[in-house]
């Protein structure tokens, strides 16, 4: 995801059994139950510089970045620990962006905050707001994803809307024009799913069919050359694509074999291709058939194994891969030995992982406490964010 303080920078390769095993088994059951109790994690999105996360118990939570009430916490004030948002209980998903975040209640409504700035909010002006405003009154919202200044969001009748930013073609609407309130793009309600990166969109269809449009500087659109596209262009002929993941310049699909795909920029090795060298169509990483998901961040990437493993490549100059270490990486490479990670997300210079007792980890740049750790300071390994 982008950082909305500056234009997306393209230079990204400036960095380059017994007692003992019960005993543990026992703590770990504690320490699980607790956690459970305490309302667990269940999601985290990552934004720019802030992060919102969802407990079990329907709760929201935020922390970092504030500058433009990207929080919802009805101030301009960063925080460097997950802070509840409201005290609704209802919230089902939730999404960040550069500066702005939304969210799906229960009921299908969706809400926006933060940054207004090219009418991202899809509010009808370009207001800034400091706490969770509605969309709309639709009650049909199925998902919602934010780039670093556009916005889309699937229905449940499978069509597909999209509001803000546009002057690279990334709402997919055949032309250039802000917009501050969600249009459909197209007429089709075949739509899956949509990713949103910096200022590329691509989106899956029911049938395996992959799309996209917007900016194609660095060929991050797939479609065999470099220029920008305004309305959805489908790549290749493949029927098989099952879902995909947009950062700054870089593109991701995973196909429904389990193989992962990737192109577009690729000077810190974002591509995991085993160079520096940009891609204008899908390229396969290695051989392996089983990835199950993957998060493009400003110049890392992160991949989760059926296993549950966790691999990153790219970008390290702020230890975003998590691997004790500011190398950077161009062949995905496992971190830690851990094989019980559940999720992932990859922001600016940093990341997010959630495991599947439903603890929240962090690490890479914290300069406004995004880590969700209690301070502005750095780390290279995965850090536990402290349940509140």
């Amino acid at each position: 995801m982008a950082d909305a303080g500056k234009e997306p920078r393209r230079d990204l390769a400036r960095r380059s059994l017994g007692i003992e095993r019960t005993a543990g088994l026992v703590e770990r059951g504690l320490e699980l139950a607790t956690a459970i109790s305490q309302g667990a994690f269940v999601s985290v999105a990552a934004g720019s510089r802030h992060a919102l996360a969802l407990k079990r118990d329907g709760s929201l939570w935020a922390w970092g970045q504030n500058d433009c009430g990207q929080l919802g916490l009805g101030d301009k004030e960063a925080r460097d620990r997950p802070t509840r948002v409201g005290g609704d209980s209802d919230w089902a998903a939730a999404v960040a962006g550069s500066r702005h975040s939304l969210a799906l209640k229960r009921d299908g409504s969706l809400w926006a905050w933060g940054s207004n700035a090219d009418g991202r909010l899809g509010l009808g002006d370009r207001e800034d707001r400091y706490r969770p405003a509605r969309v709309g009154g639709d009650s049909d919202w199925a998902a919602a994803v934010a780039g670093w200044g556009h916005t889309l969001a699937v229905k449940r009748d499978g069509s597909l809307w999209a509001w803000g930013d546009n002057g690279r073609g990334e709402l997919g609407l055949g032309d250039t024009g802000k917009r501050d309130r969600p249009t459909r793009v197209a007429g089709d309600s075949d739509w899956a799913a949509a990713v949103a990166g910096t200022r590329h969109t691509l989106a899956v269809k029911r049938d395996g069919s992959l799309w996209a449009w917007g900016d194609n500087g660095d060929g991050e659109l797939g479609l065999g050359d470099t220029d920008k596209r305004d309305r959805p262009t489908r790549i290749g002929d493949d029927s098989d694509w099952a879902a995909a993941a947009a950062g700054c310049g870089h593109t991701l699909a995973l196909k429904r074999d389990g193989s992962l795909w990737a192109w577009g920029l690729n000077q810190a090795g974002q591509l995991g291709l085993g160079d520096t060298n940009k891609r204008d169509r899908p390229t396969r990483i290695g051989d392996d058939s089983d990835w199950a998901a993957a998060a493009a961040g400003w110049g890392h990437t992160l991949a989760l194994k059926r296993d549950g493993s966790l691999w990153a490549w790219g970008d390290n100059g702020d230890g975003e891969l998590g691997l004790g270490d500011r190398e950077y990486r161009d062949c995905p490479t496992r971190v830690g030995v851990e094989s019980d990670w559940a999720a992932a997300v990859a922001g600016f210079h940093r990341s997010l992982a959630l495991n599947r007792d439903g603890s929240l980890w962090a690490w890479g740049w914290n300069h406004s406490g995004q880590l969700g750790l209690g301070d502005a300071a750095f780390t290279d390994r995965p850090t536990r964010v402290p349940l509140t």
